[in-house]
């Protein structure tokens, strides 16, 4: 009997060690993904604490924009940098909800096969292209859309751009150009 019970608590001490690893898992884990919010939710939390946002514009049928979730947002340092410094919104540009920016509401539009959002129009201009990233101020104007897939160092130049208001006194070029090793990695 004594047996059997030195048997259940080792047995039970490993559960909870395993659920324990689990549970820091999950947590580094979480840790490591983009915080993605609804247009309404960024707009919400921008209203309590200033910061910039940063959209993903992208459509359910785009190869790249999977290509760029993949590769670029799935990095541990890009999404912790992300969530770092921008409030970060996936955004449908073909989503069929009305979404309200600078108190007018924006609706879909049907186009050919697909259509899109007036607010994608707004961030993108009438160049809709896919994936965009586009970035807006504290206030929620718009600062800059950058159009196609961008990989880990590419994104990690333009977002550390705009997150230090470099963007304000450099221009593109010349922080680019010494840009040259990875300063988030460091």
């Amino acid at each position: 009997m004594r047996k059997w019970f030195l048997a259940v608590g080792v047995l039970l001490a490993l559960q909870h060690i395993g659920y324990a690893q689990t549970e820091i898992s999950k947590s580094a884990g979480d840790a490591e993904k983009v915080n993605w919010l609804t247009w309404e939710e960024a707009v919400a939390l921008s209203q309590k604490q200033k910061r910039k946002v940063l959209l993903d514009v992208y459509t359910q049928w785009c190869q790249w924009c999977e290509r760029m979730d993949k590769a670029t947002f799935q990095d541990p340092v890009i999404a912790r940098y992300i969530n770092e410094n921008f409030y970060a919104v996936k955004f449908d540009a073909e989503t069929k909800d009305e979404l309200t920016y600078k108190a007018k509401v924006y609706k879909f539009v049907r186009s050919g096969k697909h259509g899109y959002n007036e607010l994608a129009v707004v961030f993108l201009g009438e160049r809709l292209s896919f994936p965009s990233i586009v970035f807006l101020d504290e206030d929620l104007s718009l600062i800059q859309s950058i159009p196609g897939f961008r990989n880990p160092f590419e994104f990690e130049q333009i977002a550390s751009y705009f997150a230090k208001d470099a963007y304000k006194k450099t221009p593109w070029s010349a922080y680019q150009k010494n840009y040259t090793n990875s300063k988030l990695r460091d």
